[in-house]
């Protein structure tokens, strides 16, 4: 009976070390659990990483993200529709182009019917709150209405690094767009061919309308400043020079000639021969040049050969 006392005692004090044992092992596993979780969570890409709205994906925070507003008409449906196979078999290294058709708002039931169906299956279209009109705001209209329409809270900013306006008889090369751009500011930029023909200075006159690009900061100052609101009618791509002289904007500037031009013939004093470093092609209005200037950049050599089809 002596000898049960010593042994419930020893086993208190054992069972007692034991608990001790298993809480502070459980407070080390614990310790170890948050560690590893808080690495996992700080490791998990976040969401807003990734531009998802309006096809707006860049592969890395490094490529340069391009808007090209290709600005026509609504019942351009099959210029739209080849010009979709222009720009949709081009690739760019080390950017995002995005390649919009923008126009004012529909009038005509067809319209409604045939521009919905386009977008339903192409995403490519921007309709501005505007009359359909050349010189009289349409290229205003277009820029002002970038930083409401697509700056977002789950888009990185800018939404786009710059944004071009563009004809829908133009042909750019897109990769030759792009490294042009890469050694060139992004802020307070104002890039394109300088009018008049003759000239090399792009701080004198302004940029051909064939198609002209800016940086992201010039899109938002045109939609806050009183100066293009005040002087939307004449020349679009003239008037655009205005309101950058006027607002003293554009500190920088890029004379892309004569890597754009206008197709050889006519032969005039803004045209010349095609040559391999062209950037952008202008006044591409027939049939017939589209070919000549596709077959000259040899659009088709990497179509891949198949028992399917034999082209010679």
């Amino acid at each position: 009976m002596k000898s049960t006392k010593p042994d419930r005692r020893r086993f208190i004090i054992t069972s007692l070390l034991f608990v001790l044992f298993l809480c502070v092992l459980a407070s080390i596993n614990q310790a170890r659990f948050d560690s590893l979780l808080k690495f996992a969570l700080a490791n998990i890409p976040s969401k807003s990483s990734n531009l998802s709205s309006d096809n707006l994906i860049a592969s890395s925070s490094d490529d340069i993200r391009i808007l090209i507003g290709i600005l026509t008409l609504p019942d351009q449906y099959n210029r739209r529709h080849f010009l979709r196979l222009i720009y949709g078999t081009q690739s760019a290294t080390g950017a995002r182009v995005d390649v919009k058709f923008v126009f004012c708002n529909l009038t005509k039931e067809d319209q409604k019917v045939l521009v919905a169906l386009e977008i339903m299956r192409y995403d490519d279209i921007i309709i501005l709150n505007c009359k359909e009109n050349m010189n009289k705001g349409k290229t205003y209209t277009y820029f002002s209405s970038l930083p409401e329409l697509l700056n977002t809270t789950d888009m990185p900013y800018p939404p786009y690094h710059y944004v071009v306006k563009a004809d829908d008889d133009t042909y750019f090369r897109l990769d030759s767009l792009v490294e042009s751009l890469k050694p060139l500011p992004r802020k307070d930029l104002y890039y394109g061919y300088v009018i008049p023909c003759p000239s090399m200075d792009p701080f004198v006159h302004y940029m051909s309308g064939m198609g002209y690009l800016v940086s992201w900061d010039i899109a938002e100052w045109i939609r806050e400043s009183d100066i293009p609101k005040n002087h939307l009618e004449g020349p679009e791509d003239k008037i655009f020079g205005q309101w950058i002289r006027d607002g003293h904007r554009a500190k920088n500037r890029y004379n892309a000639k004569w890597s754009m031009y206008n197709y050889p013939e006519p032969h005039t004093g803004c045209t010349h021969e095609l040559w391999p470093n062209t950037i952008a092609v202008h006044l591409l209005k027939t049939q017939e040049k589209w070919i000549h200037t596709l077959k000259y950049f040899n659009v088709t050599d990497n179509l891949k050969p198949s028992k399917l089809y034999h082209i010679t």
